[in-house]
């Protein structure tokens, strides 16, 4: 099989064995995958990453376990929590876990990957394959509504035009009438609009603030000094962005205001999958290109350029 392989900032497109699925897990064939910020924040150093990367996918289970439980996945599409744990507690926390490409684990950037069958959830008919991928990250996103208790008359503003933060404005806005999002780019601030988000422009945003949350998704490590600039004292700030570069927080500041920061990370997949399916947020738009696995570099040259929207890579004779 083919699989992309990072190390040291190159990539390298290999042709290895496929992979034989362990205990407990199934084969899956992916069929699309989609390039995060993440991703290309490994190939600069994050982690310490060296492995096959993606974490964004939807794929076909080829082979799975003899149990009944695992049979059914046989044959399903399916896209999958990317924390594996051993031990009782949260797969996102215990100690020595793996995460799906980002911690030893190889992931979706690859014709082959195996996976725990507890890790793998089935994809609605009526969801086809381009918006499966977003399962994940539109599950990070409506984590923050399960993290802090959001009422609808919240003053809540969303900091950051890129993919993740339109997916978190355009899923909360159902809880959240008012919501604001908050970025720089016109034709992005667009997209949001016209799933009912109210948008601003940053220069803008001091405007119609203070806020009571502010999430910060802009994915840079400055972002958090502006969501200080928008909350309100006893505010909450929900944070999203991770960078190999390191953030510098004003303490003052937050002591003084005793503001709340609340890091986010993964969420829910099948409330995403549910979401997806139900049309509850749009996802068309967010899409720039589809490129096969052979053209990864050419997908991720264009997946690093600043206001790229989501990049797909296409496995084989996936539709």
């Amino acid at each position: 099989m083919k699989r992309v392989f990072f190390d040291s900032g190159r990539i390298t497109l290999q042709d290895v064995p496929t992979p034989l699925p362990g205990p407990g897990e199934v084969l899956v064939r992916v069929l699309w995958a989609g390039i995060c910020n993440t991703d290309i924040e490994l190939l600069k150093g994050y982690h310490g990453f060296r492995g096959v990367p993606g974490h964004e996918f939807v794929g076909v289970v080829e082979s799975a376990p003899d149990s009944p439980e695992a049979q059914r996945l046989l044959g399903q599409r399916v896209t999958a929590d990317i924390n594996i744990g051993d031990g009782p507690g949260d797969a996102r926390h215990v100690p020595g876990r793996r995460v799906l490409g980002i911690v030893n684990k190889d992931g979706a950037f690859a014709e082959y990957l195996t996976l725990p069958m507890a890790n793998c959830h089935i994809v609605p008919h009526a969801v086809d394959n381009r918006a499966a991928v977003f399962a994940e990250p539109l599950a990070a996103a409506l984590e923050v509504g399960q993290q802090v208790h959001l009422q609808a008359t919240d003053r809540v503003a969303v900091l950051g035009d890129g993919k993740l933060g339109i997916l978190i404005a355009t899923a909360l806005r159902h809880g959240c009438p008012g919501i604001v999002l908050i970025g720089k780019h016109g034709d992005k601030l667009a997209v949001a609009s016209r799933q009912g988000v109210r948008t601003a422009m940053l220069q803008d945003a001091p405007a119609l603030g203070p806020f009571d949350v502010v999430v910060e998704a802009t994915g840079r490590p400055d972002g958090v000094e502006t969501a200080l600039d928008l909350v309100r004292p006893e505010g909450t700030i929900v944070l999203k962005t991770t960078t190999l570069e390191r953030s510098c927080l004003d303490m003052a500041r937050i002591v003084v205001n005793e503001i709340v920061l609340k890091g986010s990370r993964c969420g829910n997949i099948p409330l995403a999958l549910g979401f997806l399916r139900d049309k509850l947020v749009d996802v068309g738009e967010l899409v720039e290109a589809d490129y096969p696995l052979e053209r990864f570099e050419e997908a991720f040259a264009l997946a690093s350029r600043p206001g790229c929207r989501k990049v797909l890579l296409k496995m084989g004779q996936a539709r």
